[in-house]
């Protein structure tokens, strides 16, 4: 008897889902193609998109081995329709944007085109759209970080990717904060404690947050809503161990007391041979192996988020469309 089950895929807005991490090597393309093959396979429409133009590889865990077009395309406004890059895979109802080609010289969008992007986005006709985003936390990949309500933060059981997580969702926190204050002297402010050192001794979101009730109560106020929408998923992968699997839960701890930030712990991915073979077979794991450990949790992550209702926030959604202030260098 087949164990396939078909969730409700009638019409709904498309939920896009960012997945970074701060860290390169941590799996976050081999989870964006795996989590977008299972669901699917549940039924859903589901398109990947690769982010990371300077270092592109989600075609390749998809089995799309030479990509017609690119992101790079948009990019160098070669194709203005983001739908006029939509590759087929192998898997039916998975599509892909890859990220191939790009070019060397401007390997990063500008924030224009950033925006273009995001609205494109925003319009593909699916259930689900993946964003597999690039390692480090260039504005750019900041930006695509806040697309959605769901961003996803992969993290693996070692001291550089758990540092390199915090400083990846701080970031991204003051980065979305930024954008959200209108004053211009609370930006400035933002913008100064994104400066570890910084003179004010601004060390953590709460520091930052008295300082802003201070000087606009109005704009403390807004601080305030805008930290409690911003919740980033965790998912930690190449799980060996029961100390491991707690990590997903540490990180939560430290992020509410130290950043007053809350995360939710999606799942995580055990350590598995099997699925490092099918990277190198250039495919996703998939019916061949629906027993491996690491397809049976990709699973159950892929199937919590089709059963849940998609987070809706439009002011902070749009908040990546906004006119940004200069990056602090």
């Amino acid at each position: 008897m087949s164990t396939e089950v078909r969730f409700d895929t009638g019409a709904r807005a498309v939920r896009v889902i960012p997945v970074g991490g701060g860290k390169g090597g941590v799996g976050k393309t081999f989870l964006v193609a795996n989590l977008a093959s299972a669901l699917a396979r549940l039924g859903f429409r589901v398109v990947a998109v690769d982010g990371d133009l300077e270092g592109a590889n989600l075609h390749t865990c998809v089995g799309v081995p030479q990509p017609p077009v690119s992101l790079a395309d948009f990019v160098a406004h070669r194709e203005e329709d983001l739908q006029k890059l939509l590759i087929e895979t192998p898997t039916p109802n998975l599509q892909i944007i890859a990220a191939t080609r790009s070019n060397l010289a401007v390997p990063q969008p500008s924030h224009a085109r950033r925006v273009r992007f995001v609205r494109e986005l925003r319009q593909i006709p699916a259930d689900f759209v993946f964003l597999d985003l690039g390692a480090g936390m260039h504005p750019a990949v900041m930006d695509y970080f806040m697309v959605g309500e769901e961003g996803i933060v992969v993290i693996t059981p070692e001291p550089t990717s758990v540092e390199n997580a915090y400083a990846f969702m701080r970031a991204a926190f003051y980065r979305r904060l930024r954008l959200a204050m209108v004053s211009h002297d609370v930006r400035k402010i933002v913008t100064t404690a994104m400066d570890e050192r910084n003179e004010r001794g601004i060390r953590t979101p709460f520091d930052l947050m008295r300082e802003v009730e201070t000087v606009d109560p109005e704009e403390g106020a807004r601080f305030v809503a805008t930290m409690r929408a911003f919740r980033p998923r965790i998912v930690i992968n190449e799980v060996r161990t029961a100390e491991d699997i707690r990590l997903g839960f540490a990180v939560g701890s430290v992020c509410r007391k130290y950043f007053g930030i809350e995360t939710e712990y999606l799942g995580y991915v055990n350590h598995d041979e099997t699925a490092r073979r099918a990277v190198r077979e250039r495919r996703p794991l998939g019916p061949a192996e629906p027993g491996s450990d690491a397809a049976v949790y990709i699973d159950r992550i892929a199937r919590k988020l089709a059963s849940e209702r998609p987070r809706a926030s439009a002011a902070i959604r749009d908040l990546p469309l906004d006119e940004p202030t200069p990056d602090p260098r």
